[in-house]
């Protein structure tokens, strides 16, 4: 299928991310959130990355102008009628998602497939949400989108093998490396990143090391670029919570139960960076 015009539902970090790469690679693209003032943030952060690109001499200006027009915002779902591609990275819920789905399936054309960038919920259940589950996907992107080269492809029980083929070749135009894996809850990178942090939460829990040591011990022992507590602070920890949630119950195996302490900074608003404050304090 041939597509041209995408709709990205969801103007945060990972929403504006996804919009800028297909903008980059050509796509007419709709960006849409539920506010104005959340689609005009969206587009400030895609102005921010793209104006930092143009310091650097990666981009001229006028690539950069380029870029931006083909960004069009929008608050109305109703816009999602003449595209081919949805991409939603609405907020990570199961309800949330499945509402958005159903409204799609009666607003985009026949023909267009709709794709999630969830990072943890089944494809299956949230193409059950609409009458067209061979034509729904999951495109799992990594934060920071237009950085990091991974696109998770997630089949669903009902992905007809041309809508797979047809996300891995737009996938390619993004410049992005698409890997296909199945529908299991936490897919590949969340079901062992989400663990290991949890377990890190619990080595600070169990008073084996402080925060930064475990950190320190992950970075020069293991050469990860940051430490599990500092990278579980970027993501945000009622995240990191949410996913663990999904791995205990979609598994129903103890192994994936969320630590207390993570449960606890949660509940006192410490969500990490994004709060001010999280395993450690930020300015």
């Amino acid at each position: 299928m041939n597509v041209k015009n995408i709709m990205v539902i969801g103007a945060g970090q990972m929403g504006s991310g996804i919009a800028q790469v297909c903008a980059q690679a050509g796509y007419s693209v709709i960006l849409n959130d539920l506010k104005p003032e959340f689609v005009e943030r969206g587009l400030g952060i895609i102005k921010k990355n793209l104006s930092r690109q143009v310091e650097k001499e990666r981009m001229t200006a006028e690539e950069m102008e380029a870029v931006l027009g083909n960004v069009t915002v929008s608050t109305d779902l109703q816009d999602a009628k003449n595209v081919e591609l949805v991409i939603e990275a609405a907020v990570e819920n199961m309800e949330i998602k499945t509402k958005i789905f159903s409204q799609l399936d009666e607003i985009a054309p026949e023909h267009a497939i709709l794709a999630s960038n969830t990072s943890s919920l089944p494809i299956t259940e949230i193409a059950a949400a609409t009458r067209r589950p061979e034509k729904v996907i999951g495109m799992h992107f990594m934060n920071p989108v237009p950085v990091m080269k991974l696109v998770e492809i997630i089949r669903g029980l009902a992905t007809a093998d041309e809508v797979y083929q047809t996300i891995e070749d737009i996938t390619k135009t993004l410049k992005k490396v698409p890997v296909e894996v199945n529908d299991f809850p936490g897919f590949v990178s969340n079901r062992i990143l989400m663990p290991m942090i949890n377990e890190a939460i619990y080595t600070l829990y169990e008073g084996v090391a402080t925060k930064e040591a475990i950190d320190e011990v992950m970075k020069l022992g293991m050469n990860h670029p940051m430490g599990p507590l500092t990278l579980a602070d970027f993501i945000g920890l009622d995240t990191c919570l949410y996913i663990m949630e999904t791995l205990h119950e979609g598994f129903g195996d103890d192994k994936y139960r969320p630590c207390p302490l993570l449960r606890k900074y949660v509940k006192a608003g410490w969500l990490g960076k994004k709060a001010g404050r999280g395993f450690y304090v930020y300015e």
